[in-house]
């Protein structure tokens, strides 16, 4: 049997007080998928099908570069979800919530919520401890959302003891797979495809309120569970292709740049590279038809041409690139993630917009496109003038960080060499290039030339000829890292107790 965990008050969709005449501006259909690199269709992946969020892509506009702000999923979700970057948010590790370090700070949801909105939540949102927390509201805030749902399907509840994993009883850290006898309703993406569904016939009966709904899946987060037939068995195992020349690519790295390499990892077989490849982009074909499945209730629902729905992910993902697996990594493949804005009436339908663009950007979108009040100290841009036009220039670049060492909260690193330093890298985009430093250049820097070398694969950073484009970049990445921080110029600090005292999952 599959049991449902959240809280669901009949009375609840409405409220007391509100107005019996319709509401005309537009709802919001929020879809946030997990780990999930730009391995799609409507982005070029000449493997993986993803037919529902393509035809998605050709009703918006699709952001050809955009990237999060920090590439781990608590620091990424409490940013975008604050319009905030991680060192304004003061969250730069998992289970952690801006409640403990900016309590006042409105949420997206929430400034939604305050302006008229239902808001809603179906599975993950803010950080989840996937898989064990699956279920639950994991590191939840509830001021955002007056109902959430939390579904948990039978790959948390009865398939677990089945999966395969690098370390032996671990999923949700290391790769993990299985492929399931069960059908796509019995999984909890797909149940919370049905939640999501049901939440949208409720709001089409009753239009008196615009909604925000926001739609959380677990997949393609490690563990791969998915179910067999048809998923895994549209990647066979032997066509799946491995990442190839590992050693001469790392060469002209700084060892920073490797920082996130596993050690299980390192000892995979050929044939679980390939195993590993194949779950994963079962996994990402069963999301495509659990997303297909929520845009097929907003078409039931006659809601279609009245919602703004965005899709993407809390940051990129590695599958052998570079030598590396899953996140926490500023290459490309890590710090890339896929956004399409389908904005009815606003928007140029199956266009790309190639400048690049930060996640921090979507709370003032939205806000804009629906005439909520954001607050005063957003730091994203309104992607607004890209959706009219999506040749604009905009900001033109975005800025990714990320940690090493052990996370701290300062920028400031211990004396050199000395045992558990902390340092940040950051990492600039701009149209052509990707310019990382490591401890400001301390531990490393890094240049590619995506005119040249989109796979990142050759380290300009030292070559001569390139000392001018690395010295103008290196202006550029401190001056965008100032943006990143509050108006005092101070990270601030988590304080434990300000959220959730009992909260113990890591």
């Amino acid at each position: 049997m599959i049991f449902r965990i959240g809280l669901v008050c009949v009375a609840f969709l409405f409220g007391a007080g509100v107005a019996d005449s319709a509401d005309s501006r537009q709802n919001v259909l929020f879809i946030v998928s997990d780990d999930l690199n730009c391995f799609l269709g409507c982005y070029g992946d000449p493997i993986v099908k993803t037919p529902h969020i393509d035809r998605l892509a050709a009703r918006g506009v699709r952001f050809e570069r955009a990237y999060c702000t920090f590439p781990l999923c608590g620091p990424s979700r409490n940013s975008f979800l604050t319009g905030l970057y991680p060192n304004s948010t003061g969250i730069h590790g998992n289970g952690q919530i801006f409640r403990q370090s900016i309590p006042s700070q409105l949420s997206m949801p929430q400034a939604f919520r305050l302006a008229g909105y239902f808001a809603a939540r179906v599975g993950k949102m803010y950080h989840y401890n996937v898989p064990m927390s699956v279920g639950t509201n994991g590191h939840d805030d509830p001021g955002s959302w007056e109902l959430e749902i939390n579904p948990a399907g039978c790959d948390r509840l009865e398939e677990e003891p089945k999966i395969f994993s690098l370390e032996a009883g671990k999923f949700g850290g290391t790769l993990s797979w299985y492929a399931s006898p069960r059908g796509d309703r019995a999984h909890t993406d797909g149940i919370m495809a049905d939640d999501a569904a049901w939440v949208l016939e409720r709001c089409a009966r009753d239009r008196s309120r615009p909604f925000f709904l926001a739609v959380g899946f677990y997949r393609p987060h490690t563990p791969y569970v998915a179910p067999k037939t048809p998923y895994f068995e549209t990647y066979p195992e032997a066509e799946m292709p491995l990442v190839t020349g590992v050693a001469e690519d790392q060469q002209d790295l700084p060892k920073a740049a490797l920082g996130s390499r596993k050690a299980e990892q390192d000892r995979m077989t050929d044939d679980q590279r390939r195993q590993a490849l194949q779950a994963y982009l079962a996994s990402i074909s069963f999301l495509d038809a659990q997303v297909g499945r929520v845009l097929d209730a907003l078409d039931k629902h006659g809601l279609t041409d009245d919602t703004i729905v965005v899709f993407t992910s809390d940051h990129g993902y590695h599958m052998g690139e570079h030598g590396l697996y899953q996140k926490m990594s500023l290459f490309e493949e890590s710090a890339r993630v896929p956004l399409l804005i389908a904005a009815p009436g606003r928007c140029q339908a199956g266009s790309v917009a190639k400048s690049p663009v930060s996640q921090v950007d979507i709370f003032p979108t939205l806000a804009a496109l629906c005439g909520v009040d954001p607050p005063k100290n957003l730091q994203g841009q309104s992607l607004v003038p890209l959706l009219a036009d999506p040749s604009a220039a905009g900001r033109g670049w975005a800025i990714t960080q990320v940690t090493r060492g052990n996370p701290g909260r300062t920028s400031q690193p211990k004396e050199e060499g000395a045992k558990g330093k902390q340092f940040y890298g950051y990492s600039l985009r701009t149209p052509r290039w990707r310019y990382t430093e490591w401890d400001e250049g301390r531990e490393g820097r890094e240049l590619y030339d995506h005119d040249a070398d989109p796979k990142e694969l050759t380290n300009l950073a030292e070559v001569p000829a390139h000392a001018a484009t690395v010295a103008d970049l290196s202006k550029q990445l401190a001056a965008a890292v100032k943006t990143t921080l509050p108006a005092d110029g101070t990270v601030p600090e988590i304080k434990p107790g300000l959220w959730n005292p009992n909260l113990t999952n890591p």
